[in-house]
């Protein structure tokens, strides 16, 4: 550990300023870019380093991170390639007529979002579920409420607060913590499982005297969920366009739609299946980005042959603009989080060396690193006062609505303090990791895209949220319990 100089004081009094705009619901790119340049002034000593460490800090980030943006690039793209021929929605048509009430409701479009979301993100999903399965829910009996909460809880929080397929939020957990993301992705995995399994149940026992008895065949169609709407803000009266788009599939792409609906789900079960039987060997190692790597090319493969299905040869050009369409929506996604990225990045050796631009055999700084180190002692040394700091502080750097512009800062607390408290710093970055994007990801923060599912349900996003408010925190709160019971 090196002495403290003026650097590592800055350095903590951005991190503490990033922390404070995310409490007033702000971005923070424009703080993190400014603290890289101060930073790399002031520790060089020369004004021209600053300005190369906000290029050099943004490049290592992306470099990083440009897997994440792959993956959600390919994953969109090949949904895109689905809803061209209406396989994206005939794959969901089947479950419609499970959901006999709506008891059943809840849970079908919980389980269904859920692994929907796993494979292509839920905000994607978003489109499709609320189309084809809110109607359905709401006509046995399912208030839009409860269905927006299902669809809320399974898809912005449970799929997507362990990523495990895409492995895109362990991937920034893990990268500021110093572990592998197998390590971090395994433990988020069984967490999201326990705050979902928690919160769904939760919400559903506070909600299920509101359930009412199925609307029959003659009370109306797919178009009268609008009817029954609670607080319809937002009529969503292109249910009728979306539910029929099917039914008016030429005779030739309706053969694909059919072929492409079942083959995309077998497809997308094999690599699940894969993927976990690897994890106990025999079918080759998934470590770090392989999981992402291997969906990736299998989502790319069904691209390649959708597009051909739908458009022959003019898939050429075709697939370029579900490609386009893919990168527009992952840099929407996850843009902001590179220069975040790259502040936190710097208080890490691994990077700041490259980020000052220091030469060859020259000590790298360890900002965030040196800091703990220094306050060690103050430090209780709880686990428990650890973990559930930490994921408090990951709920509170979700109040952006991102969920996941915190990662990088939560994950490189765990690393500097896992050892400290005598914890593994994955358990902790998993941790902060639920608190981040449960929030932030959609369940409990209205300015998130909580906005998509509350609209396509017709209820108020703020209202949504706040339903959503105790399920969530009681999940939290039983899942940071376990990890530390478990870990």
């Amino acid at each position: 550990m090196r002495m403290l100089g003026l650097s590592h004081y800055l350095y903590a009094f951005i991190t503490l300023s990033v922390i404070i705009v995310m409490l007033f619901r702000k971005g923070v790119v424009i703080p993190s870019l400014v603290g890289t340049f101060l930073i790399g002034w002031l520790f060089t000593g020369d004004v021209l380093s600053g300005f190369k460490a906000v290029y050099n800090a943004n490049l290592t980030a992306a470099q990083e991170l440009f897997t994440i943006f792959l993956i959600i690039t390919f994953m969109v793209a090949l949904l895109a390639s689905l809803r061209d021929m209406g396989a994206d929605r005939r794959m969901i048509q089947p479950i419609q007529r499970f959901m006999l009430n709506g008891h059943l409701a809840f849970f079908i479009l919980a389980g269904i979002t859920f692994v929907i979301s796993l494979f292509f993100w839920p905000t994607p999903a978003v489109p499709l579920l609320g189309a084809l399965l809110i109607p359905a829910a709401v006509r046995a009996g399912l208030p839009p409420m409860s269905a927006a909460i299902a669809i809320a809880l399974a898809g912005q929080g449970m799929a997507l607060s362990s990523d495990y397929i895409m492995q895109v939020a362990p991937m920034l957990s893990a990268v500021g913590a110093g572990v592998p993301t197998a390590a971090v992705a395994d433990k988020a995995l069984i967490l999201s499982l326990i705050t979902g399994g928690v919160a769904i149940t939760t919400a559903y026992l506070m909600n299920r005297k509101s359930i009412r008895t199925p609307i029959t065949a003659g009370q109306g169609a797919p178009g009268a969920v609008v009817t029954v709407m609670t607080a319809a803000e937002k009529e969503p009266a292109h249910l009728d366009e979306v539910a029929a788009a099917v039914e008016t599939l030429e005779p030739r792409m309706e053969k694909w739609s059919k072929l492409f609906a079942l083959l995309v789900p077998l497809a997308m079960l094999g690599v699940m299946v894969v993927m976990i039987f690897s994890k106990f060997g025999g079918l080759g190692s998934f470590e770090g980005g392989d999981g992402a790597a291997f969906i990736g090319g299998v989502a790319v493969v069904l691209l390649i042959l959708a597009s051909f299905a739908f458009s022959k040869l003019k898939a050429l050009d075709r697939i370029s603009d579900h490609l386009v369409e893919g990168f527009v929506f992952a840099f929407k996604a996850m843009g902001p989080v590179i220069p975040i990225a790259g502040f936190f990045f710097l208080g890490s050796s691994d990077f700041s060396g490259s980020i000052l631009s220091l030469g060859e055999g020259a000590a790298a700084p360890a900002f965030l690193f040196d800091l703990v180190s220094t306050i060690q002692h103050a430090i209780p040394s709880s686990a428990s006062i650890t973990a559930f700091g930490i994921l408090i502080l990951g709920i509170v750097t979700g109040l952006d609505g991102s969920g996941f512009s915190g990662l990088p800062l939560t994950g490189s607390l765990s690393g500097a303090l896992g050892p400290a408290v005598g914890v593994d710093p994955s358990t902790l970055a998993a941790i902060g990791q639920m608190g981040a994007i449960w929030a932030g990801g959609g369940t409990i923060v209205a300015w998130s895209s909580l906005v998509a599912v509350a609209g396509f349900a017709g209820v108020s996003a703020m209202e949504l949220a706040r339903k959503n408010f105790i399920p969530v925190m009681l999940g939290l709160i039983v899942a940071t319990i376990v990890a530390l019971l478990i870990w």
